[in-house]
């Protein structure tokens, strides 16, 4: 086996992932007294990405609040690997974020031992050789869910275990994810490093004239550029794993950033890396009176370089061709948005909530958003299985009566005045309602008097086969959804 490179990671516990929003209270990951703002993190992080730079230059972006470079020149320089990692503790933490720093061989182990630090104290150094540090752990740490739980089923817990099952054998078994996560709990790294520098320049770039004032023209910019630089890997048989980007301002300062991902950097991928970044320099710039979406003293010119290189082993499509489908929206998204806006085309998230308006969130395609309220907590009168097909935006007006024509009501103990006989749904004609259930109460936020409300819901059939969900509040009748 080739000789290990030694990786340093630098770990921000607590961070936000990218496609997270902000938690409650304090957002994690930022110090102390720091106001509350959009783009804070990526912008805060880059505080932490250009101190870790006085110790390598060439540093790897995984994402804001990861950050790892080669370990073993400049612990040479610095008195050893030991003392490099806790300068690089100190110097962060002057900054005034918490920091957990591993040293391992390979990005694997090194991630792992980052994580370690967290609990076993700021600094965690693996020696060599890294299969004694790997070997007693779990195989639920390789990332990937449903091979871990195959494995522990067939008997195989631990990555020592793993790794003792010939590399063959696991590829035959469990495929190409198998025989990547076999190489990660064998000691060896996620990617290959690429072989040398390429023959063939493989980078691509925008000018923007006259410079570009709003970070949404750089994104889309990024978009295309990132499509263009995978059809030039694509004819050679490469994939990108690292991309460096480049932004040169109209005043001809450059912002050069190494970006890392696990999987195969796609071309919103890259785009999200340009959008951090695009906020990382602001926030060094500062940003007084300064729009979000605005960049001080413009952008004149983009370049994606794409840093390290591997072979590209194409990709299993599903059996009715799912994923073709699914690349053919997005790039179909991703034209719409460069002409209309990053917020033209949306995508649901599932989220918490009672009634279904409430269930589902909004986010700018190629975004993903953890929901402020997790859909798998318990949620007292929430409405049962199935969920409904169409949901209004705006609730149509409604009018549910009993058999002799009065309005029904629902008491504060839940309790309904009649049987609902007859409904009419904006103010259209009346139809005779052959099966109902509910009520089902709630009150909402009952601590605030300025927000808080009562209501019930029902379901209902109508004679002509339609299915309604029906809520009833302060005594009038609104539809919020419809069943197929």
């Amino acid at each position: 086996m080739s000789r290990q490179h030694r990786v340093l990671v630098v770990r921000c516990p607590g961070w936000p992932p990218p496609e997270q929003a902000p938690s409650r209270g304090r957002p994690v990951g930022r110090p102390v007294g720091q106001p509350v703002e959009a783009g804070l993190e990526p912008r805060a992080f880059e505080q932490v990405v250009t101190a870790v730079t006085e110790f390598c230059p060439r540093i790897e972006v995984l994402r804001p609040g990861i950050c790892a470079f080669g370990a073993r020149g400049p612990a040479r320089y610095f008195g050893g690997e030991t003392a490099l990692a806790s300068k690089v503790t100190e110097t962060v933490e002057r900054l005034g974020f918490e920091c957990a720093v591993g040293i391992a061989d390979g990005m694997f182990a090194a991630l792992l031992a980052s994580r370690d630090a967290l609990t076993a104290g700021s600094v965690v150094v693996v020696p060599p050789p890294v299969q004694t540090f790997l070997a007693p752990r779990s195989v639920t740490v390789l990332g990937e869910p449903e091979l871990a739980e195959l494995l522990i089923r067939l008997g195989i817990r631990t990555l020592g275990e793993f790794a003792a099952i010939p590399a063959s054998e696991a590829e035959s078994r469990f495929g190409p994810e198998g025989l990547f996560a076999h190489r990660l709990a064998s000691g060896g790294d996620p990617r290959p490093l690429a072989a040398g520098p390429q023959a063939v320049d493989m980078s691509v770039e925008l000018e923007f004239d006259p410079p570009a004032e709003s970070s949404e023209q750089v994104i889309f910019a990024a978009k295309s550029l990132a499509g263009q630089m995978h059809a030039k890997l694509a004819g050679s048989g490469l994939a990108c794993v690292r991309v460096q980007v480049q932004l040169t301002c109209d005043d001809g300062q450059e912002i050069t950033r190494l970006w890392r991902h696990d999987g195969f950097l796609t071309d919103l991928a890259v785009a999200d890396r340009v959008r951090w970044q695009l906020d990382g320099w602001r926030g060094d710039h500062g940003d007084a009176g300064v729009a979000e979406n605005t960049v001080a003293g413009g952008i004149a010119l983009l370049r994606l370089v794409p840093d390290q290189l591997v072979q590209h082993r194409g990709r299993q499509l599903g059996l009715w061709g799912d994923e073709v489908i699914s690349d053919r929206v997005a790039r179909a998204a991703v034209r719409v948005q460069a002409m209309l806006g990053h917020d033209a085309v949306r995508h649901p998230v599932l989220t918490g909530g009672r009634g279904p308006a409430e269930q589902a969130l909004l986010v700018p395609f190629g975004e993903e958003r953890t929901p402020a309220r997790p859909p798998d907590r318990p949620w007292p009168g929430q409405i049962p299985a199935p969920a409904p097909t169409t949901v209004y935006p705006t609730p149509l007006a409604a009018m549910v009566t009993d058999s002799g024509g009065t309005q029904v009501t629902v008491t504060g103990r839940g309790e309904v005045s009649a049987d609902p006989a007859w409904l009419s749904v904006a103010d259209g004609p009346s139809q005779a309602i052959t099966a109902w259930t509910g009520p089902w109460p709630i009150t909402e936020r009952w601590w605030d008097p300025v927000s808080s409300c009562r209501k019930a819901r029902f379901q209902l059939v109508t004679l002509d086969g339609s299915a309604w969900l029906a809520v009833v509040k302060d005594r009038r009748w609104l539809i919020e959804a419809s069943y197929d």
